[in-house]
C-alpha cells in the first residue's frame, strides 16, 4: 500500500466536476475500492499546487491511498456504484503515473499584519504570528505592502517588552505608513488522507449493502442540514475614505539658512483674468473691417501656399513614417511565434527525457525488487 500519483480528467459526459476530498470508487487494475483523492496541478517549476475542483476540460493529477501498480495503468473512478442512478456513470478516466510514500502537495497561505511602530526603513509588525516561534519559523521571508513596498521579516520581539506575543522587526525599502497591510505570501503542504475501503466483490447485487463512504454533500441532503455560512465570507461593499496628507511644514530655523531661491514663498489668491476676446472678434464686435494692400494680400496668399505644402509633406511623412512601423510590428510578431514554437518544442523534448528517464528508474526499481 501507498500513495498513488495519477493523471485524471473528468469525463466529457458526466455532468458534474469533482472535489477534492470527496470519496470515489476507483477501479484499478483488477482491484476496485473506494478512497479519497486530493486534486492538485504542476506548476512550471514542478510544484504541485492544491486544486479545490477538477478543471472543466483538461488533465489533473490526483493523489490517493491505495494499492501499488506499475506506471500507465488504466484508472476508472465512479461517485456511486448504485444502479439508481439515471445519469452517466464514469466520473473521472485516467492512467498512474508514479507510487511513493509521500507526495509534496502545497497550497497557497496569506499571512496579514499591520505595524504598529515605524521608524525610517524598519517597522515592527502584529497581528500575523502568534509565538515566536512561528516567527522564527519565517526568518527571512519576502514582505509586501500594499503601496507595492518590498520586505523582509528580521527578527522577534522579546517576551516583556510590553507587546504582544507574535510581533517581529522587518526591514523595508522605503517608509511605510501606519495604514499600510503588510502580506506574506507562503506555501502549505497538503496531506493525502490514507482511506482505503475495499470493495469485496464484484458480484453485489445490492450495492446499497455496501457500507460506502458518503460525501458531505449527500449527508447534508439526507439529514436536511443547510450549507453553512460564515459571515465573514460574505462580500461586503467597501467604503474607503480618502486618505488626507499634511501639508509640508518647514522650520523657521531652516528657512532662514536657505538661499532665497529656495525659500517657500507665500502666493496671495489672485483675481482670475477675464479672458478678452481675440482680435478678430473684437473688430467684428467693433465694427472695424481690416482692408490689406496689394502687396499684403500677396504675401498673405503666398504664406498660405507654403503653409499648405508643409502640411502636406509632413502628412505624407507621417503616413510612411506609420506603414513603416506596421511593417515591423508584423516582423517582430512573426519572430516572436518562432521563438515561441520553438521554445514549445524544445519544452516538449525535456519532458520527454523526464518521463524516458522516470520509465527507466521505475523500470529499474522494479527488476531490484
Amino acid at each position: 500500500m501507498g500513495l498513488m500519483m495519477v493523471r485524471i480528467k473528468k469525463h466529457r459526459w458526466h455532468k458534474k466536476i469533482q472535489k477534492s476530498n470527496d470519496p470515489l470508487v476507483f477501479s484499478l487494475g483488477w482491484r476496485r475500492f473506494q478512497s479519497i483523492p486530493t486534486y492538485c496541478m504542476q506548476d512550471q517549476n514542478d510544484r504541485f499546487r492544491f486544486v479545490k475542483y477538477t478543471p472543466e476540460h483538461s488533465h489533473c493529477i490526483a493523489t490517493f491511498f491505495a494499492p501499488q501498480v506499475p506506471p500507465n495503468t488504466g484508472v476508472m473512478g465512479f461517485q456511486t456504484l448504485s444502479s439508481k442512478k439515471a445519469t452517466f456513470r464514469v466520473s473521472v478516466t485516467g492512467y498512474t503515473l508514479e507510487v511513493s510514500q509521500a507526495f509534496e502537495v502545497v497550497k497557497k497561505l496569506k499571512l496579514t499584519g499591520s505595524p504598529f511602530k515605524i521608524f525610517k526603513n524598519t517597522a515592527f509588525i502584529k497581528d500575523m504570528f502568534h509565538t515566536s516561534l512561528e516567527v522564527s519559523k519565517f526568518q527571512g521571508a519576502k514582505l509586501r505592502t500594499v503601496s507595492g513596498i518590498r520586505g523582509q521579516v528580521k527578527r522577534a520581539i522579546k517576551a516583556g517588552t510590553g507587546h504582544g506575543e507574535g510581533c517581529y522587526r522587518a526591514s523595508f525599502e522605503d517608509k511605510i505608513l501606519m495604514s499600510d497591510i503588510v502580506f506574506l505570501r507562503a506555501w502549505v503542504p497538503v496531506a493525502a488522507q490514507r482511506f482505503f475501503n475495499p470493495v469485496m466483490t464484484h458480484c453485489i447485487a445490492d450495492p446499497e449493502e455496501w457500507v460506502a463512504l458518503r460525501t458531505q454533500n449527500a449527508v447534508r441532503n439526507e439529514m436536511g442540514v443547510p450549507i453553512p455560512s460564515q459571515g465573514d465570507s460574505n462580500y461586503t461593499e467597501i467604503e474607503r475614505v480618502a486618505r488626507r496628507f499634511n501639508k509640508l511644514r518647514v522650520p523657521t530655523t531652516l528657512t532662514k539658512a536657505l538661499p532665497f531661491a529656495s525659500k517657500p514663498k507665500v502666493e496671495s489668491k489672485k483675481r482670475p483674468k477675464k479672458e478678452l476676446p481675440e482680435y478678430a472678434e473684437r473688430n467684428k464686435l467693433l465694427g472695424r473691417v481690416k482692408v490689406l494692400e496689394p502687396e499684403e494680400r500677396k504675401r498673405y496668399a503666398l504664406l498660405q501656399q507654403l503653409r499648405t505644402v508643409r502640411n502636406e509633406k509632413e502628412f505624407k511623412k507621417k503616413g510612411a513614417s506609420r506603414k513603416r512601423r506596421e511593417e515591423h510590428l508584423k516582423e517582430k510578431a512573426k519572430i516572436d511565434e518562432k521563438k515561441r514554437l520553438a521554445g514549445r518544442a524544445a519544452k516538449k523534448r525535456e519532458y520527454a527525457m523526464q518521463g524516458l528517464a522516470a520509465a527507466r528508474e521505475a523500470s529499474k526499481r522494479a527488476r531490484m525488487d
